[in-house]
Parts: structure tokens; sequence; C-alpha cells
């Protein structure tokens, strides 16, 4: 009997040693955040003053943990601004004494709210059921609504800040006159509120803008008829730059201005106005050109 052939059994490693099989992958990820880092750069290059700053602001205190000792980093990295500066506190305290100072006023000391908030140094002046500051139902101002802005405005018409007027509305709808709604009631009262602050030495171009809620920003809101959601609001503004451009502006209560028809030339005009020329396309930007340069479907 013959004996049988050892069995051979020859175990093949296959790939490329498992060691080091994935270090493309290290090195792709590395490309692609190089790339991804180039294309930010050159972002950032083309963009304006104000993104830039606000990036650097990012980076500079990215938890935003600045915000939580009253101090945030300025957008150049190297200034430090104080959320509640140290003008609007003084003000705020000068305008408190003053109040009470006077004795019309100080009875109505709780109807006046003065906060500091991260846009500024706002002024509330609430109403009652009785009407404080106007006239129930009407925009005209009462004596003490009259003497309060004559006060606000001796120590307003000195700052270099904007000035923003809102004015606000309880839920209970306007019945008189048919057509004249909180809407117009609310803007009428901020109006007024303009005007006597301009009368009183508020130059023309320090407020920048005058709003009307109606009741669409209550106070109170688990009740909506609380006499305290009527009240206007003065906001003086941290930033004193110029009012910021408002596109498709709507007048409260009015009509837009209709638009302008073409005419036929009139009799005896020797010349009529060129027609436009074609809007040119806009140049693409430095992303357009980036996005140009790739490979793949354009």
């Amino acid at each position: 009997m013959t004996a049988k052939a050892p069995i051979i059994v020859i175990k093949k490693k296959s790939g490329h040693g498992g060691h080091h099989g994935g270090a493309w992958k290290v090195a792709y990820a590395d490309f692609v955040t190089a790339m991804m880092s180039l294309f930010i750069v050159l972002w950032l290059m083309g963009s304006s003053e104000k993104v830039k700053k606000a990036v650097a602001g990012y980076f500079n205190d990215p938890k935003g943990t600045g915000s939580l000792l009253g101090t945030t980093m300025a957008g150049d990295g190297v200034a430090v601004t104080t959320v509640h500066d140290e003008n609007m506190q003084k003000l705020k305290e000068k305008l408190e004494e003053q109040i009470k100072a006077r004795k019309e006023l100080q009875k109505l000391s709780k109807q006046i709210e003065i906060t500091i908030t991260p846009e500024g140094l706002r002024i509330e002046l609430l109403e009652d059921k009785n009407g404080t500051f106007y006239e129930l139902g009407s925009a005209k101002l009462s004596g003490n609504g009259q003497e309060l802005l004559a006060l606000l405005a001796g120590e307003l018409k000195t700052l270099p800040n904007a000035l923003l007027i809102e004015g606000h509305t309880d839920a209970t709808p306007y019945s008189e006159p048919a057509g004249y709604s909180n809407w117009e009631l609310s803007a009428d009262r901020a109006n007024s509120a303009r005007r006597l602050l301009q009368q009183n030495g508020v130059r023309s171009d320090q407020v920048t803008q005058v709003r009307g809620y109606a009741d669409q920003l209550l106070r109170v809101k688990n009740n909506p008829e609380d006499p305290s959601n009527r009240r206007i609001s003065i906001l003086v503004k941290n930033d004193a730059g110029p009012a910021p451009e408002i596109k498709d502006a709507r007048v409260v209560g009015g009509a837009n201005p209709p638009a302008a028809k073409p005419e036929a030339a009139k009799a005896g005009n020797a010349t009529s106005a060129p027609a436009p020329a074609p809007a040119r396309a806009p140049a693409p930007g430095l992303m357009g050109k980036l996005k140009g340069l790739l490979p793949g479907k354009k």
C-alpha cells in the first residue's frame, strides 16, 4: 500500500502592506484642505471691509465669551469696545434724575422705563388705562407727554447718536373713523413724538426711522389688551452712522406712488430723451472666475 503524498497549503497575502495602504487618503485630505483654505483666502481678499472685520472678530473670540464679560472684540482685533457704553449709562442716570426732580413727572416714573440694550438706550413711555402721554384713541400729546418729550429733547439733541422712534398699541380694535386702525394710530403717535422732539432742538437728520407696529409687538403677551402695550419707544442707537437704505419702502396707511406712464412727446419739443442703453451683464466676481477654471459641466 503506497503512502499518500503530504498536502501542502500555500497562503498568499494580497494587497499592499496593510500598515500603509490608506496613506493616500491622508494626502488627499490634506490637499482638499489646502485648496479650501486657498479659496477662502481668495474670497476674503475680494470681500468688503465689513466682511473682513466680521471674520477677524470671530477668530479673535470664536466662542463668543467676550459678551459674557461685558465686552466684545472689534473687527480689527486690537480695540475692545464695551457693549454697554459708559456714556449710555451716564445718560440713563441723568434722565432718571431729571424726571425725579420734576414733581409733575415724578408720579409717572413707573410708566417711564429706561434700559440699556445691545442696540443702545431705549426709553419707553407706557400708557395707563386713562391715557398718560396721549389722549385716548388719539395721536395728540397730553400735557405730561409734551413736558416729558421736551425734557428728553434737551438731552438727546446734544448727542451725535441717531434716534429711532416706535409706536405700539394694544390689541383693542380701533372703531372710528372707518379705515383708521391701530396701524395708523401707532405710526401717527410715533410721528407726533418726532415732531415735538424736533421742535425742541433735535436735529432733522438725527431721527432716522419712525415706525408703527400696531399690536404686533406686545409688551404683555398674555394680556393683549393691557394698557402698557400702548407705548412709545425712543431708541438712542449705539451706531451714530447714516440711516440704512430702505428699498421698496411703503408708507403705513398710504399708497405707493403710481408708476410713471410713458407719454407722447409734446408738440414744439425739438428733441426727445434718448433711449436708455441696454443693461450690461455684471462682470463675474472672483468666485465666478474660479468656478470657470474647474473641470466638469459649466
